[in-house]
């Protein structure tokens, strides 16, 4: 019986650390804003010279958006590289002669073997890449925004995906999530002394790391972007983050698409949490801030899962323990505080409040997610639109 309380209690003090960590992390945030200044910034004498690497998957309806925001881009020295894998291009026609078109004979369907193989097809030795999705625009000082870190010595830059449609009953919720994240895990994660984590596009590295940290790697299926910081913390690189860097990204309408490309997401942490534990180690070992913080926030389980079982052991605590459940209710309070702040730090308009009512169903399609996960990388590497009214 005791070792089963131990066990019991093993795993509350893992769901529950959760819950107070973004409060923790928001602490260390402000803490070290107030008494240290901003790291030197060495002015560049000339444009670093950009390869933008657009994947595109089967879709090609949306390239011609993306290529248009890119092309009016505040920079002159950059090449646009489409890597168009199992796509239609008899009817696409090339915008600019910045704009590269590759078409690879064989079906890639994984996005590093889709970076690589731009990579391995640049006109020029660019100094830095940076990876834009099919659905995403890019705001036109993106690139010297990403500058303003690369010229304070880092090596690797994340910008802000910022939800470009919020307007359905899912995609709102949604842009409440990635909210909540760029604030805690990009913004507070980065100006507490750790990395900001990376998102899988809006993303900028000096090509030699890019290449160092993962060339060498085959990965399958989704979550390129975990192994990628993984490899990169591990090195003693820290991710800077660039709140004006902007990408606006395209929110999930549908059910289906949500659930697929959810199930995916939930794959990727049961296959790479344990990237976590081994950077905590590797931090106490070396007494590296970086890796000890970041590795907290790779074993983190999904919002949505850990926010149901706190509520599940809540309620069993009220039966077993009254005193751990009050406990556990303070701890649910603490996090709800921590969400809505990143929301106000993030000048949310009153549909992203109004929205927050359609959680539950929001949630709801998670768990359906949760169900798929054996099979989420049968799933299209790419996530497909479609609108609402469609379904």
């Amino acid at each position: 019986m005791s070792f089963i309380y131990y066990i019991w209690s093993i795993i509350q003090i893992f769901i529950g650390f959760n819950l107070v960590f973004p409060l923790m992390v928001g602490v260390c945030y402000y803490a070290r804003t107030s008494l240290k200044g901003s790291k030197n910034t060495t002015l560049a004498k000339e444009e670093p010279d950009y390869a933008i690497i657009v994947t595109a998957y089967e879709q090609m309806q949306q390239i011609p958006n993306v290529l248009a925001s890119l092309l009016k881009l505040n920079y002159s020295n950059y090449l646009i590289h489409v890597v168009a894998d199992k796509c239609d291009i008899s009817a696409f026609q090339v915008p600019d002669s910045r704009v590269i078109l590759l078409r690879p004979t064989e079906v890639l369907s994984s996005n590093t073997r889709s970076h690589f193989y731009a990579i391995s097809r640049f006109q020029r030795a660019h100094e830095r890449l940076t990876i834009i999705d099919s659905d995403n625009l890019v705001d036109p000082e993106y690139l010297n925004q990403l500058n303003t870190f690369f010229n304070k010595g880092y090596s690797v830059v994340q910008g802000y995906r910022k939800a470009k449609n919020t307007d359905t009953l899912y995609a709102t919720p949604d842009a409440a999530r990635d909210m909540y994240y760029h604030f805690f895990d990009g913004e507070a994660l980065f100006g507490a002394g750790a990395s900001a984590t990376l998102a899988g596009s809006g993303m900028a590295f000096t090509t030699r790391l890019y290449r160092e940290c993962l060339e060498k790697l085959n990965i399958e299926g989704a979550g390129f972007d975990k192994v990628l910081q993984y490899e990169i913390v591990k090195r003693d690189y820290r991710i800077a983050y660039a709140p004006e860097a902007v990408v606006y990204d395209e929110k999930t309408a549908g059910t289906d698409q949500l659930v697929k490309q959810r199930s995916r997401w939930i794959n990727t942490w049961f296959r790479y949490f344990g990237f976590g534990y081994i950077l905590i180690a590797k931090g106490l070992l070396t007494g590296s801030w970086n890796k000890i913080l970041f590795g907290l926030v790779l074993q983190r389980p999904p919002l949505f899962l850990f926010l149901l079982l706190s509520v599940t052991f809540m309620l069993i605590n009220l039966w077993v323990a009254p005193v751990i459940a009050l406990l556990w209710l303070l701890g649910i309070l603490l996090f709800i505080v921590s969400f809505l702040a990143a929301l106000f730090m993030a000048n949310a308009d009153e549909k992203i409040y109004r929205a927050l009512k359609s959680i539950p169903a929001f949630v709801f399609f998670q768990l359906v997610a949760l169900t798929k996960v054996r099979k989420a990388n049968k799933y299209s590497v790419a996530t497909k639109h479609v609108s609402a009214k469609s379904e």
